[in-house]
């Protein structure tokens, strides 16, 4: 079937709701996620101006790879698949640009050679192409991780061996999986010495995504692993604290109920997860022929004002814990900044928000006169 997107028209394998009948993947549903790269590599043109070549790592239908040549990257693309080769090799001609085909397994191509920016966006986890593409590319990394399960706890054993961290399945799970990721890739580039700076980060329906501009020295990497540590979390009263560093010390008791249960995870990335002025250089090249403009442009709305606070709560989970119902959202955030207190929306749901607040604070802040 023909299907259109931004620029550009492909071919790929008919669908039957998100499920394919061919060996060549294609998800429409991560269209927004391809609108957004293509507004992200616009950004970081101006950013940084001798980028050039881009290595669309896992190309199936050639859908990134044609997009970001549609732009006049410099591409590559490359799959093991050769129906997939093949299918990319037409969908680029079918556009008339020129990139380079490979059909080589990505992990020795990136071995092989250096590329300015390298994107992955693989079925799961992205760790067993890190190393690699951490050992050759110049500029940017970008990074699809769909096994959001394992990444937000919720299937345990996975996200420690996929990650090499202890996920809690909390009541920020989507943040605790942003953040365990973060901690993963920043590990993997330190062993190349590569220091790495989120310029956005964003959990959407069941992927984690990341944009990853890199520092080839070493103080910068020393300066990526400061930015590592841990979260300890109550189950009971919601308590919840981060500690720097990569030795944890986790409390015996709940510092706030004096429960015993209190889990401790990491290592995570406690830093901030996305530049400021990157995403509003890149709603700013969010163009209304993407299928998606109006939420990309949302996006990069709340991830623009969003808090850097290392976790996120849920407004309706804390009106239950405190046996009240919920006010408007507008309304709970007016009366925390009128305590004095900050506070902003953030992008994980619409109930969801940041501030520097504790909970008893937040719930003297926001309750009735």
């Amino acid at each position: 079937m023909d299907v259109t997107e931004g620029n550009v028209s492909l071919s790929v394998p008919d669908q039957d709701g998100d499920r394919t009948h061919d060996s060549v993947f294609f998800n429409p549903v991560q269209e927004f996620n391809r609108d957004l790269t293509v507004a992200v590599l616009r950004a970081y043109r101006e950013r940084e101006d001798r980028a050039e070549t881009y290595l669309d790592a896992m190309t199936a239908s050639g859908v990134r790879g044609v997009r970001a040549a549609s732009e006049g990257w410099d591409v590559t693309c490359c799959d093991v698949d050769e129906e997939a080769v093949e299918l990319a090799r037409e969908n680029l001609a079918r556009n008339d640009l020129d990139a380079r085909v490979v059909h080589r397994n990505v992990n020795a191509l990136m071995h092989d050679e250096v590329f300015d920016v390298v994107d992955l966006d693989p079925f799961g986890t992205p760790m067993p192409f890190a190393d690699a593409a951490f050992a050759n590319a110049r500029d940017l990394v970008c990074v699809t991780a769909t096994d959001t399960a394992p990444l937000c706890g919720a299937h345990f054993d996975s996200g420690v061996r996929s990650y090499a961290a202890v996920p809690r399945n909390t009541d920020y799970h989507a943040e605790m999986g942003v953040r365990i990721l973060l901690g993963a890739l920043a590990r993997s580039a330190a062993r190349f010495d590569v220091g790495v700076t989120p310029l956005l980060t964003h959990a959407t329906s069941h992927y984690v995504r990341t944009y990853l501009d890199l520092s080839h020295r070493a103080t910068d990497s020393n300066a990526s692993i400061d930015e590592l540590g841990f979260l300890h979390h109550c189950e009971d009263c919601l308590y919840r604290d981060a500690e720097q560093g990569l030795i944890p010390h986790p409390p015996d008791l709940c510092p706030r109920c004096d429960g015993n249960r209190v889990l401790t995870a990491g290592p995570v990335w406690l830093g901030p997860y996305r530049d400021r002025s990157f995403v509003a250089a890149v709603r700013e090249r969010v163009t209304d022929e993407m299928g998606t403009a109006e939420t990309a442009r949302d996006l990069c709305d709340t991830l623009e004002s969003e808090l850097d606070e290392p976790t996120h709560y849920d407004q309706h989970r804390l009106c239950k814990l405190w046996g009240r119902g919920a006010s408007g959202m507008d309304e709970f955030l007016d009366a925390l900044g009128d305590a004095g207190f900050e506070a902003s929306r953030a992008h994980y749901g619409g109930t969801t928000f940041k501030t520097d607040a504790t909970i008893p604070e937040m719930e003297a802040a926001t309750s009735e006169p």
